[in-house]
């Protein structure tokens, strides 16, 4: 049997970003082969889409399509998600057919306030409804916080966070 693919979607774009961390360690604990797929995409516009879905968004898709689960770790700007990602999935509904639909997705947060990205991840599941995603609903991953919860290599000090999210990677696995 093979391993299991996984796609990583980071909405911070830095780097170093802590949520970025984050989603290292998601695919640490899920195993098998892990891609990070890069949200720098044009901003959506529909005179941009007539002339031809631009080829970083259709490379988007076909990656999600390809894999066989996706981890989104989202970062919580002002009480939202970020546009970047937003953006992506502005882009990716209109893909056809949605590279999206029916696939397991985990959700993960890490912020510097102390609920790690509750109202985020609420509206990014919101966000996701439209494209029947598969989104897990439990554990919940939500780092408080966060830039005392990691090591000068990015792996997480708290275990009580790094169990949470071995049990979300485990249910994801089980998802495919």
């Amino acid at each position: 049997m093979t391993e299991p693919t996984l796609l990583g979607l980071c909405g911070s774009l830095r780097a170093g970003s802590l949520n970025r961390m984050l989603m290292r360690e998601g695919a640490r604990a899920f195993g098998g082969t892990f891609t990070e797929g890069d949200l720098r995409l044009p901003l959506y516009d529909g005179d941009l889409e007539e002339a031809g879905i631009p080829d970083s968004a259709t490379m988007l898709a076909a990656q999600i399509a390809e894999a066989d689960a996706l981890i989104i770790a989202c970062p919580e700007y002002n009480k939202a998600p970020p546009g970047v990602l937003k953006n992506a999935l502005d882009w990716l509904s209109r893909v056809k057919p949605n590279p999206l639909w029916g696939k397991p997705v985990a959700i993960v947060s890490a912020t510097g306030g102390r609920a790690g990205g509750e109202r985020t991840q609420t509206m990014l599941r919101a966000m996701l409804a439209p494209m029947r995603v598969e989104a897990l609903g439990w554990p919940e991953v939500l780092v408080g916080s966060a830039a005392s919860e990691f090591d000068a290599e990015g792996r997480l000090v708290n275990a009580r966070y790094a169990q949470a999210l071995a049990s979300l990677m485990e249910r994801l696995r089980t998802a495919i």
